[in-house]
C-alpha cells in the first residue's frame, strides 16, 4: 500500500516547511490531513516517512542508525566524529558509559548540592525583584542550566576545584563561550543572516577555549587519579577514550542537555501562570513535603509525584526536542505499509503526543493524565519526549532531577504569572523555543 503524503516539490520540501514555520508544525499539518503515517520531503533526506502512531513506532524501536545528512550541522563540534551518527559498533559502549554517569543515583548526588546553590541563587534574585517585575524565562533558565550542566560535564560545581571557578571567570566564561559557539552553528543550520563580521571568529575563539578548558580538567583527572563514575570526564579518562572523544563528549553534552532543562523548565513555569488552580496544588505539595526548607533534598523529589505529573504534562505539551529521526537498514514493516531500506523514520514527538486517539482533547493542560493508572491505559510510546529506542536520550534521568528540582525550588519561593499582551509562540531552533521569549512577572509567595 502507497503511503499517502504531499505531492513531490523541487526544492526538497523546504518551502512547504518555511510557509507554516518550521519542522515540527509541518508535521503537525502533514498528519491532521493524511494520517498516522505521511511520506514527506525533508532537507537532507529525500525520502521520509513521519509515524505519530506509539502503536505503530514499536516496529521503528530497534532502530540503531541516523541519517547522516541530517545531523551533519553539528560537524564542526566534534573531532573524533560526529557523536550523534556514530555507527552501532562505537556508539553502543560510548551510550552504556554515558548512562553509567547520567543515569546513575551516585552521579545525581554528588552534584545535587551544587544543582541546588545555583537554583537558590537565582530564585534569591528574582526574589528580590521589584513586584511585578518582568523576567524572560528562557534566556535565565537555559544560563541557569548550562550551568549547572556545565559544572556536571567539567567537574566543577560539586567542590572539584579547578574547573568549578579557581580559573579566572569560572561558570560564567563558559556560559559565555558556549553561548558564541551555539548561536554561531545554529545560525548557519537556519541560515541567519550574518550581520556581525566578527560573530564567526568569536566563535572559533570560544570553542578553543571551551576545549582548552576541558582539555586541563581531563589533565587533572590523569595527574590526581580522579576517575570515579559520578563524574563524567573522570568515567571517560577511566574508559581510555581519546582526548578528543572526551572533548566531543563534553561539548555535545553542553549543547544537548543546558537548552532541554531550560526550556522544559520555562514552559512548565508558562503553563503554571496560566492554571493557578494547578500551581496552588503544587505549591501545597512543595510545603506538604519540604515544611519550612527552601529546597528539597534528592531523596524529596520522589515525594513530589504530583510536581512529577506536572513536568510530564508539560513536556508533552512541548517537547524540548520536538522530533527525531532513524534510518532503516532493511525493508520494514509498518502497519500495512512497507518502508524500504535507506528510508529516514521521523518521530514527530510533539504529533504524537496531540494524537487525540490517545490523549482525548488534547491541547488541554491536565496533569492528571499522568496518574499511574491513566499511564497503564496508554501504549507505551504515547509519551517520548526523550526519544525511544537504542538512540534516545542518555541524560534524559539527569535532565529530569535539574528540572524537577529548579521548579522546586523556584515555586517554593516565587509566584509566576503571564505578562499580559504578550503572546508566546512555539518556533523551531534546537529546541522548541518561544520566538519572543516567555516573559512573566514575578513576586515572592509571602507577598
Amino acid at each position: 500500500m502507497r503511503i499517502p503524503g504531499p505531492e513531490r516539490q523541487e526544492d526538497g520540501g523546504l518551502s512547504a516547511i518555511a510557509a507554516v514555520g518550521g519542522l515540527h508544525r509541518y508535521q503537525l499539518l502533514l498528519h491532521e490531513e493524511y494520517g498516522p503515517v505521511v511520506r514527506f520531503q525533508l532537507p537532507g533526506a529525500d525520502a521520509a516517512v513521519s509515524v505519530a502512531d506509539p502503536v505503530l513506532l514499536e516496529a521503528t524501536a530497534h532502530l540503531d542508525k541516523r541519517p547522516e545528512a541530517l545531523f551533519a550541522f553539528l560537524d564542526p563540534l566534534c573531532e573524533a566524529g560526529n557523536l550523534q551518527v556514530l555507527p552501532t559498533g562505537e556508539h553502543t559502549p560510548w551510550r552504556r558509559l554515558l548512562l553509567s554517569v547520567f543515569a546513575g543515583r551516585p552521579s545525581h548526588e554528588r552534584h545535587f548540592a551544587g544543582f541546588t546553590e545555583s537554583a537558590r541563587e537565582l530564585a534569591d534574585r528574582w526574589a528580590e525583584t521589584v513586584e511585578d517585575e518582568e523576567v524572560e524565562l528562557q534566556k535565565e533558565l537555559t544560563a541557569l542550566s548550562l550551568r549547572m550542566i556545565g559544572g556536571f560535564a567539567l567537574g566543577g560545581g560539586g567542590g572539584d576545584g579547578e574547573a568549578g571557578g579557581e580559573e579566572e571567570g569560572g561558570a560564567d566564561r563558559v556560559v559565555v563561550a558556549f553561548e558564541e559557539v551555539l548561536t554561531e552553528h545554529l545560525g548557519r543550520l537556519y541560515q541567519v543572516p550574518r550581520t556581525d563580521p566578527h560573530a564567526a571568529e568569536r566563535a572559533e575563539a570560544a570553542l578553543a577555549y571551551l576545549r582548552g578548558r576541558v582539555d586541563r580538567v581531563v589533565a587533572a583527572h590523569r595527574s590526581d587519579g580522579r576517575t570515579g563514575r559520578s563524574d563524567l570526564i573522570g568515567a571517560l579518562v577511566e574508559a581510555g577514550e581519546s582526548p578528543a572523544r572526551i572533548r566531543d563528549t563534553v561539548m555535545m553534552t553542553l549543547l544537548a542537555a543546558h537548552h532541554t532543562t531550560g526550556v522544559a523548565v520555562s514552559w512548565t513555569l508558562r503553563l503554571l501562570g496560566r492554571h493557578s488552580d494547578v500551581a496552588d496544588r503544587v505549591v501545597a505539595e512543595l510545603d506538604r513535603v519540604l515544611g519550612d526548607r527552601a529546597a528539597p533534598d534528592y531523596g524529596d523529589l520522589r515525594r513530589l509525584p504530583y510536581l512529577d505529573r506536572v513536568l510530564k504534562e508539560s513536556m508533552r505539551l512541548f517537547p524540548p526536542g520536538p522530533y527525531g529521526a532513524r534510518e532503516t537498514d532493511e525493508d520494514l514493516a509498518l502497519g500495512p505499509y512497507e518502508i524500504p531500506a535507506g528510508t529516514t523514520v521521523f518521530y514527530p514527538f510533539w504529533a504524537v503526543h496531540l494524537n487525540p486517539a490517545y490523549w482525548p482533547d488534547p491541547e488541554r493542560f491536565d496533569p492528571e493524565r499522568f496518574t499511574p493508572r491513566e499511564v497503564a491505559r496508554r501504549p507505551r510510546l504515547a509519551y517520548i519526549p526523550f526519544g525511544i529506542g537504542p538512540r534516545s536520550c542518555e541524560g534524559a534521568a539527569l535532565a529530569t532531577v535539574e528540572a524537577q528540582l529548579i521548579l522546586a525550588v523556584l515555586l517554593k519561593r516565587l509566584r509566576f504569572r503571564p505578562v499580559p499582551g504578550h503572546e508566546v509562540t512555539p518556533v523551531e531552533r534546537f529546541v522548541l523555543w518561544a520566538r519572543d521569549g516567555i516573559r512573566m512577572t514575578v513576586r515572592p509567595r509571602r507577598a
